[in-house]
């Protein structure tokens, strides 16, 4: 053998030696694909299940963010002539803000402050510490004759036997003060401690310009902002979402009932039941309004909290110090903000979920080389509902389910996967305007392969590269 083609033996034998690994790499790789084609990619396990949530939770903190958002694409925002002095318009699914008016300024929330309190309610319920079915014990302060003469009232009297459902029945619909202090020590045993409660849960909802110095909303010194009570209202709920079928849609409430009366009221034969129709005026005149509540004192005005769901999308109104000369007046200008506002809302937005054809989030099996496992599913990192524009205003629904998607995904993944690192993006259309893109991400970690494995992978990732090049 001469030297030249000597000196070529070594480069031969690493040609022979990276073919061979080549072949070798890429029937193992096509044997890969021939499984999961007959076993796809096994579901996560619980364990597993709970250790992506968790990992994506700290990884993506927008997952878990209360906070409101302007929309993910450009809208301008309508001129909708709202007469209340501070307002805001969301869709509670994204979060995402459709109008606003100086939702900034410090507002006194009047008797809205009885949502808060409510909530603070369903958290001791849940907590065991309470039962809905409680007969709750009258404390002297509770009693509709111990108000001042302008307050809202249930009208609890001494000796009557009332339970914490009927109480709650009188803070959503009757907007009872009375109602509001017998909730408050039922559950806390005094008023102080209740407030405690009520300031704890807007903090941990990370709201700094609300707070609160008693439950009813009577006073002056408690305060919130429209943006932040849209937060909470929306937290509300979502939290508690029978509160609306149970309580804040319901019309009437009729107190005190034959069981609910003292003893000395039975004996007296009197006949004491009173109706009073719920304070939320636009139950009934927006399809779908199912709450959620009013307030008024003098130093706020006009409030209100209004939240209405249509073919599946959710939105909720917040407008504070709305004008008026007497309630009538007052109402007239709140029914006619929210009429503007709930019309524009369900005539230019609807929600996006996923794979509304399929109905499943998307998700893509993507192979592995060198690596011990098989695949990975790559998943959005985040929630995939959001709020698109109504092109058609005579089919609103038909925007959310024209939305298309595109992937970026890679043919294969080398080495190791950690769950929550990002392999891939997914972009959300409709037509010809990108609304929004979001990591694609694994949902699961698979371990790095031998050395052998690795580097066959390269070498297939190589080949698979030139390939692509040479197709071009």
């Amino acid at each position: 053998m001469s030297k030249k083609n000597r000196g070529c033996l070594p480069l031969l034998i690493v040609l022979i030696f990276l073919t061979l690994l080549a072949a070798w790499g890429a029937y193992l790789f096509n044997e890969a694909k021939k499984v999961l084609e007959v076993q796809p990619l096994p579901s996560l396990t619980a364990t597993q299940q709970r250790y992506m949530e968790e990992n994506l939770d700290a990884r993506y903190p927008e997952r878990l963010s209360t906070d409101l958002s302007p929309l993910p694409y450009p809208c301008d925002m309508p001129d909708l002539d709202v007469a209340a002095g501070s307002a805001i318009l969301i869709d509670t699914a994204t979060g995402s803000i459709l109008y606003e008016k100086d939702a900034d300024k410090p507002v006194p929330p009047a008797s809205l402050t009885k949502i808060v309190e409510m909530y603070v309610i369903f958290q001791a319920v849940q907590k065991g510490e309470a039962k809905l079915d409680d007969v709750v014990d009258l404390p002297p302060q509770s009693w509709a004759s111990s108000l001042p003469s302008d307050a809202s009232r249930m009208g609890l009297a001494e000796g009557e036997r009332v339970t914490l459902r009927e109480l709650l029945l009188g803070l959503a619909i009757a907007s009872g003060n009375d109602a509001s202090i017998a909730c408050a020590y039922h559950i806390a045993g005094n008023m102080d401690e209740f407030v405690r409660r009520m300031n704890a849960a807007v903090q941990e909802l990370g709201l700094t310009q609300t707070r609160f110095v008693e439950s009813s909303g009577y006073s002056a010194d408690n305060v919130t902002t429209a943006r932040e009570f849209a937060v909470f209202a929306s937290a509300y709920i979502k939290r508690f979402p029978f509160s609306l079928r149970e309580f804040h849609s319901r019309e009437s409430l009729s107190y005190p009932l034959r069981r609910n009366m003292s003893e000395a009221e039975l004996a007296s034969g009197r006949n004491l039941t009173y109706t009073q129709k719920n304070t939320n005026k636009l139950l009934g005149q927006i399809k779908g309004c199912d709450g959620l509540k009013t307030g008024f004192i003098e130093e706020s005005g006009y409030n209100i909290s209004v939240t209405a769901e249509q073919n599946g999308t959710r939105f909720l109104a917040v407008t504070l110090r709305g004008p008026g000369n007497g309630t009538a007046e007052g109402n007239k200008y709140r029914v006619a903000d929210n009429l503007k506002l709930f019309n524009y809302a369900f005539s230019s937005f609807a929600d996006y979920r996923g794979d509304m054809k399929a109905g499943e989030e998307h998700a893509w099996t993507v192979a592995l080389l060198g690596s011990r496992d098989t695949a990975v599913r790559l998943i959005p990192a985040m929630g995939e509902t959001f709020t698109v524009p109504v092109l058609d205003q005579d089919s609103p629904t038909a925007a959310a389910s024209s939305v298309y998607v595109t992937a970026d995904i890679p043919d294969v993944i080398l080495g190791g996967v950690r769950c929550g690192d990002q392999y891939g993006t997914i972009h959300y259309w409709l037509g010809d305007t990108e609304l929004r893109t979001l990591p694609l991400v694994a949902d699961r970690d698979a371990e790095e392969g031998s050395l052998f494995a690795r580097m066959s992978g390269k070498v297939i990732m190589y080949a698979m590269e030139k390939a692509k090049e040479f197709r071009k």
